[in-house]
């Protein structure tokens, strides 16, 4: 068992995890400006980032870099660091160290060692996104980035599928259309709001059906990383809301077809909406050619 009493007299320095800014300077804190102005050595993602973030606040610390490539051979000495009674700061290039940044095995080690681990709050871009997109917020499932492969991304997709909370995921501007197409496929059409750039001249939100989703990025030059905040599963609604609860998959869509007069790709779509599944699955529920 490890009690921490963070601002006991100790001969042991203290690891600061510091928040900084996701992209608008003038969200740092007064308190993380005075953390990084006490401290003895700054434990920083990317230097020459940081730098440029410590210079424009006229700060200057020895800094060390802790990233992911070097993180656990680096852990050693900033440990020992610790243990001589110095303090460190430890940033990522933007927002909350350990979240989807280096700096968890660091705490974890800090942890183990006794020394005492003190959080600066801050600026937080999964949590900008999910306030921002109209989605519900008492509930919600951080995941940060999915596989790059495609098979593990929709294996992962699947996993995640039943969560009736929100979920929000992290996605470079490369990879964006590709993991929206699958978030489509795998989890049907639900509710999305993206957003990029956050806090900066151009923030942007686009919210929508997936599918408005995918065809808004198809006219788009996509830019910047991207937080993707995604309905969770909402087929637990109401015995009364889902009057076809009784018909199977195909019955649903025969439904449709021949009281609607939908022909059967919008019969399928619309199907896929109201049980919350990927159209794959409806389409092949129903056996037919697209």
């Amino acid at each position: 068992m490890n009690v921490q009493r963070s601002f006991e007299n100790t001969k042991r320095g203290n690891l600061y995890v510091v928040a900084t800014p996701i992209g608008n300077l003038d969200d740092i804190t007064i308190r993380a400006l005075k953390t990084l102005e006490q401290v003895d050595v700054i434990a920083a993602e990317d230097t020459r980032n940081s730098k440029k973030l410590l210079n424009h606040f006229d700060i200057h610390k020895p800094l060390v870099s802790y990233h992911e490539h070097n993180k656990l051979s680096r852990e050693d000495h900033l440990v020992d660091t610790l243990q001589e009674g110095k303090d460190i700061a430890l940033i990522s290039d933007a927002g909350m160290p350990a979240i989807s940044d280096p700096g968890y095995e660091m705490v974890k080690a800090a942890i183990k060692r006794d020394i005492p681990v003190i959080v600066i709050p801050g600026a937080n871009a999964a949590l900008t996104a999910l306030v921002a997109s109209g989605l519900p917020t008492e509930e919600f499932y951080y995941y940060g980035f999915l596989p790059r492969k495609k098979k593990e991304k929709e294996e992962e997709l699947l996993r995640l599928s039943s969560i009736a909370a929100t979920v929000i995921f992290y996605e470079s501007p490369y990879r964006i259309e590709e993991t929206i197409e699958a978030i489509v496929e795998v989890l049907g059409e639900r509710q999305i709001c993206l957003a990029r750039e956050l806090t900066k001249k151009f923030e942007e939100y686009a919210r929508g059906t997936g599918q408005e989703i995918l065809d808004w990025l198809k006219e788009q030059t996509v830019r910047g990383e991207f937080c993707i905040v995604v309905e969770g599963n909402q087929s637990e609604s109401k015995e009364e809301d889902q009057w076809w609860a009784a018909l199977t998959v195909e019955q649903h869509v025969t439904h449709y077809i021949t009281e609607l007069g939908l022909r059967s790709k919008d019969a399928i779509k619309k199907v896929a909406t109201e049980r919350n599944l990927p159209k794959r699955e409806v389409y092949q529920a129903f056996h037919v050619e697209e």
